[in-house]
């Protein structure tokens, strides 16, 4: 299978993504707008085959809701030591990488969870990265308040863990050279591009889940919905020109949201099969239509 496709908007890589980063040059993107697959078990290849063979694992089953079987959800278990330092140590390889490809006062918007996000933040810091908050995203999803495994009969008032209703999005900027002003001359980074010229570009967003029409268009299980990630990738180019990398593609859903706001962008995927998925689903994803309109 070929390892790469490039088209006049847009570059996708099956490769390891820490390995290529590695290989890029220093100053050469002007933002990174990720999901990763965060370090925790549910995304190890082990835990991720037994996902597609439905044979659960930690990913959880849901039961068939009316006759139509849903997909696989993980219960983000609770890290032991061993499992927190592996966390950290992927993102303390990932953020100096980062860091050096990027240009002065670029950002990187990166999901995470709130078992982790601790552990992110460090990393990126250690690695020279300013701090900049997070963006919170409100959404109720299936993921957690699920009942023991093995024991929903026995203890049906319990919640192992808290139901998800907010999903946090790490914001990080590499500093700027001099004035965010002279930055953004410079390199057309530095700052954050606002929803519009009278509206400020604020940290609490309430997108719901991608509907099942857009699931359709990639059956991935964590694909983030157009409406999201359109948001998102619009405010990591305040002056809409430059390159936004995606180093953990999974099904492109950045890169598609580049691709609908005309920006110029690059992803990055292990996965064989979430690469096909991709280079099939980027322009579905591109044309896919918000509320009525493209």
């Amino acid at each position: 299978m070929r390892k790469w496709y490039r088209n006049s908007h847009y570059t996708i890589y099956n490769a390891d993504s820490l390995e290529w980063v590695s290989s890029q040059r220093a100053n050469s993107f002007h933002a990174v707008v990720t999901d990763p697959p965060f370090g925790l078990v549910e995304y190890t290849a082990k835990e991720l085959n037994k996902r597609r063979r439905r044979r659960g694992g930690i990913w959880r089953l849901p039961q068939a809701f009316d006759g139509a079987n849903r997909q696989p959800l993980p219960r983000f278990t609770v890290l032991n030591g061993h499992d927190r330092m592996g966390v950290l140590a992927f993102h303390l390889r990932l953020a100096p990488e980062l860091f050096r490809i990027l240009v002065p006062g670029a950002h990187v918007i990166l999901s995470s969870q709130c078992l982790i996000s601790h552990l992110v933040v460090e990393a990126f810091c250690m690695a020279g990265f300013e701090a900049r908050g997070q963006i919170v995203r409100v959404v109720k999803t299936f993921r957690g308040g699920d009942r023991p495994k093995f024991g929903d009969k026995q203890y049906p008032n319990v919640s192992v863990i808290p139901r998800s209703c907010f999903e946090p999005w790490l914001l990080f900027r590499k500093p700027c050279q001099g004035r965010v002003v002279d930055n953004l001359k410079r390199f057309g980074t530095g700052a954050l591009r606002r929803p519009s010229q009278d509206i400020p570009f604020c940290d609490l967003v309430e997108i719901p889940s991608a509907r099942p029409v857009e699931r359709l268009l990639a059956r991935h299980p964590s694909l983030k919905p157009q409406a999201l990630m359109r948001f998102l990738v619009r405010a990591s180019l305040p002056l809409a020109k430059g390159v936004v990398l995606d180093p953990f593609m999974g099904a492109g859903s950045t890169i598609a949201a580049a691709v609908h706001l005309g920006l110029k962008s690059v992803g990055v995927e292990l996965d064989p099969k979430y690469f096909s998925m991709a280079k099939s689903a980027i322009p579905k994803l591109a044309g896919f239509e918000i509320n009525g309109s493209a």
